[in-house]
């Protein structure tokens, strides 16, 4: 897969409802949240905000990000829809999203978090460069990318 294939955009009224149906195999529900959860989470507060990942003209992903009060920027709610994974979607997501946000200035890192037992979210992660801090949020582990 090249990575000009994988585009990070907007959520809008134009395509809400296709990300609002992604999907995830039943395994992975424990450890992500419906994506209509995250478009209100990014509606009713003022901290995260959504983009479509689109593949073509198809979403084929959805991720939030924010900004914490050190500076730091959040990657989070990630979810590469069922038929989709496997394909490198979410690496490609993760990279290009942890490069437009480390691109800000003032950004000491990008972090994220996810449950412990999601191993296959912490090796992607790791494999990518990010550290397990030893901070926990809520009942996951923080990592960070620093360049």
């Amino acid at each position: 897969m090249r990575s000009a294939s994988i585009r990070l955009e907007p959520v809008t009224a134009g395509n809400w409802r296709d990300c609002a149906a992604l999907t995830v195999h039943p395994g992975q529900k424990d450890f992500v949240a419906e994506v209509t959860y995250y478009l209100c989470v990014c509606h009713y507060g003022d901290t995260w905000n959504p983009l479509a990942v689109v593949r073509g003209d198809e979403v084929v992903g959805f991720v939030i990000w924010a900004v914490d009060d050190d500076g730091s920027r959040w990657i989070g709610g990630l979810v590469v829809d069922a038929k989709h994974q496997r394909q490198g979607v979410g690496r490609e997501v993760v990279r290009q999203l942890r490069e437009r946000l480390i691109a800000e200035p003032g950004t000491p890192n990008v972090a994220l978090s996810y449950q412990p037992a999601n191993t296959a979210a912490r090796d992607l992660y790791l494999s990518m460069g990010f550290a397990e801090t030893g901070e926990t949020e809520d009942d996951e582990v923080v990592a960070r990318w620093t360049p």
